[in-house]
Formats: C-alpha cells, structure tokens, sequence
C-alpha cells in the first residue's frame, strides 16, 4: 500500500470517527434537553429499518456503476457520457427514494406543512403575493409562512406556483421536477471540469458524481432543484470565461446567478465559487454579460414588491424564533461537518485532502504560468467550494439540516475524486453508506 492511499484511509477514517462523535455527542445532548431539535443527531432523520420498492433497483444501480462507471467513463464519447452520467444519476436518485414507496419518498415529501407546496394557494395574485410576502415571515405575524417558505426568497415558492400554473401541481409532480432538474447537477459540474480543468479528470469524476450519497437529499428535496440552477450558473460562468460564446453564456450564467440568490438567502456565497471561475477563465470580457444579465431577476423581484434585503432582515428574527434560536452553535459549528461527510462520501473526503496538500498548488496561484495544469485548476476550484461551505458554517445560520442545504456547495467537493486511485474500491465506499442511510433512516425535512 503506498503512502498516498494510506494517508487517503487516514482522513476517511478520521472522517467516520468525526461522524460517530456527532452522533454520539448529539444523542446525549439530545436525550438531556431536546435542544438539537432533530430525532437522529446529526441528520435530521429518525431510525426506520425498512426495504422498500425501490431497494432491489438502488443495489443494481450501485453494482452496475461500480462495475462498469470508470471503464465507460473513459471510454464513451464526450456527449453520451453526459446523457449516461444524468441518466444513471436520475436512476441512482428514484431508486433511493423509492426505498421509501412513491408516497412517503416522493408525493409526499414536498406537502408536509413547513414546506412549498402549502403556499401554492396563497399565490393566486402573484404580484399581491410578493408585496406581502415579507409581512409573513415573523412567527406570529397574520398567517405566517411555513418554516421552508419563510426560510427562503419567494423564487423558491414561487417555482412551484408555476408548475401548478402550467398543470403540474401536487406533491408528485413537484418531486418529479425536483429530482429532474436536481440530477443535471453533476452534468453541469463535469462541463466545468472539462472547460476549466481537463477533461481526463472530469471523465474520471464522472462515477462519483452519479453514486454521490447526495442523492439521498436530492431525491427529494428542493435544495437538489437549487444545486442544479447553482451549477449550471457556474458552468455558464465557466463556459463564457473560457472563450465559447462568451457573451450569451456570460448573459444566461447571470440570469441562473439572480434566480439562485432569489431561491436560497444562502447560495449569496457562491460567489466564492465564482470568483474561482473567474480566476481560471482567460478572459473577463463575460463578466459585464454576466452583470447584466444577473440584475434581471433582482429587478423584477423588486418592481413585484418583494425587496430581498429586508426579507432577509426579517428572516433573522425569524431564525432566531424558532429552531435556530435553540440549536446550540457549539456543537452544529462541527456537527454540520459530519453532516458534509455523510452526503459527500468518504471518497470526496479523500480526495479533498489531496487537493489540500497537492503539491505546486500556492506557486501556481502565485506565478500563474502558462500550460495547462489542469489538477491545480480543478484543486482551486474544489477548495473554492469548500470555503464557501465553512464561511455557511461559520455564520450560524446553518445550524443542523445542512445535509440538504448544502448540497449546492457539496456538488463541487465531489470531483476530488478524480485524485484517487482504485476508483471501484472508492466507489464501493460511496454506495454503501448511501444504501445504509436510507434502509436505517427515514430521513425528512
């Protein structure tokens, strides 16, 4: 065993022994005061051994890419690659959620009533709608929001709005397009790779971004929806600022960027992630496109009546009024990281730390020569990812529920893969985890 893939076991291991304190230490707190809020610290989730119709497929789905992922991943040509990787992500993400039947895993997991769909039908004038949106998010203000639809700008809601308009409604169809949309995540992660980094590394990242454990909380939750309009706003963004129809792609990436911040108060912070884009593009031409096209959605938002700063004033208070004003920061600063953990995988732990300490990476960001050094691009662009991550921790408006909520930030941790050797073995390490969780678990929002 060399020195490298013994240092990766290492921080695999260090990372399970991080989870297993956050369950242990979450438990006690829990039993001794309730003021985690959550049932199965550090998830929130409760213990439910159970198989259900989607089981045998999700077992196929993991052995069949485990098999087969890396010899097709380097061998398909570059578009089919695309269509397999959505293709087997969207079987990877059904089949999980359907461990726990079409109702409980799916049709149901959007109507509970903190989450969207119970405000569909207070948005039949959606100009009323948006103008007093803000004047319920308060607890205790006149039929204030749920606690998903307060939580976030209106656009989230508002997405679901128009999927009844255009007769989609219900909780079927909206899980349905959550998890549509939420599995082109990893194709838009692997064009960024290719276009910022190298393609042999996206090829190689390829197996990972379908067997993500993420697929748990894609399917289904809204937050997998947000990864996607995330990671298709930065790989525009990547696209334009590596010369392929620069303004087009810089005018679309903006518009993704406004919808984003107008979905999630949070997903402000892939910004980060963006100025490491920028950093990699040759040319900053596309960013006065991007500008342009990002203040479309803030300018409609805002001439509907919906002023998106003092909705997140207001959100604070809300915060603190409810679970955020309980949960303890001493312990959520850390056990959110145990969280990251379970959704990324130990592969992507392993490989995050070979970005960390690859070598030549401060002399490259110094000096910047030419050539390609497409390792040290995609390391800037991992480490990106996870600073915005740790600066969502280490405001303390990310306390517990980050398994779903940071899976915009997550989606960009998992190409670290592409630094490991003995990918089956990694790959095996992926699945099982994301299998146990969902046998062992019924997780919930």
């Amino acid at each position: 065993m060399n020195r490298d893939l013994l240092r990766d076991l290492y921080a695999a291991v260090c990372a399970a022994l991080l989870v297993l304190t956050a369950v242990l230490v979450g438990r006690a707190i829990q039993h001794r005061d309730g003021s985690l809020r959550v049932d199965w610290p550090p998830l929130l989730a409760s213990w439910d051994p159970h198989v259900g119709p989607g089981t045998p497929a999700a077992v196929v789905v993991a052995a069949a890419v485990v098999v087969h992922g890396p010899s097709l991943a380097a061998r398909l040509p570059w578009r089919p690659l695309l269509l397999a990787v959505w293709g087997a992500g969207m079987a990877w993400t059904w089949s999980l959620a359907l461990v726990d039947g079409w109702h409980r895993g799916v049709a149901e997991q959007l109507t509970t009533r903190n989450e969207y769909l119970r405000a569909v039908g207070r948005f039949h004038d959606i100009p009323a709608a948006l103008r007093g949106f803000t004047g319920h998010i308060l607890i205790g203000s006149p039929d204030s929001w749920g606690a998903h639809v307060a939580g976030h700008p209106p656009g989230a809601t508002l997405t679901f709005v128009l999927l009844d308009r255009v007769g989609l409604g219900g909780g079927g169809w909206a899980g349905t397009w959550c998890i549509t949309v939420g599995t082109t995540a990893a194709v838009a992660v692997l064009i960024a790779v290719r276009a910022l980094a190298d393609e042999s590394l996206a090829r190689r990242a390829a197996p990972f971004l379908v067997l993500a454990p993420a697929a748990v909380w894609v399917g289904t939750s809204a937050d997998g929806y947000f990864a996607a309009v995330a990671a298709w706003a930065l790989t525009l963004l990547a696209l334009a600022v590596r010369g392929f129809r620069p303004g087009p792609y810089g005018f679309c990436s903006g518009l993704l960027f406004g919808l984003t911040v107008y979905l999630s108060y949070g997903l402000t912070l892939m910004a980060v992630v963006a100025g490491a884009v920028l950093l990699l593009g040759s040319s900053r031409r596309p960013l006065l496109f991007a500008l342009a096209g990002f203040v479309v959605v803030p300018v409609l938002f805002t001439v509907s009546g919906f002023a998106w700063w003092e909705g997140y004033r207001v959100l604070v208070t809300r915060y603190y009024q409810g679970a955020g004003g309980v949960r303890p920061y001493g312990y959520w600063v850390w056990a959110n990281l145990a969280c990251t953990v379970l959704i990324v995988g130990p592969a992507t732990v392993a490989g995050v730390r070979r970005a960390v300490v690859r070598p030549g990476l401060r002399w490259w960001l110094w000096s910047r020569p030419r050539g390609d050094h497409g390792d040290l691009r995609l390391c800037l662009l991992v480490l990106s990812a996870l600073l915005a991550l740790l600066l969502a921790d280490l405001s303390g408006m990310s306390k517990a529920e980050t398994e779903r909520i940071w899976l915009p930030f997550a989606v960009w941790l998992l190409p670290a893969c592409a630094f490991l050797t003995g990918a089956r073995g990694w790959l095996v390490g992926q699945a099982v985890p994301a299998l146990l969780l969902n046998h062992l678990l019924l997780t919930g929002w």
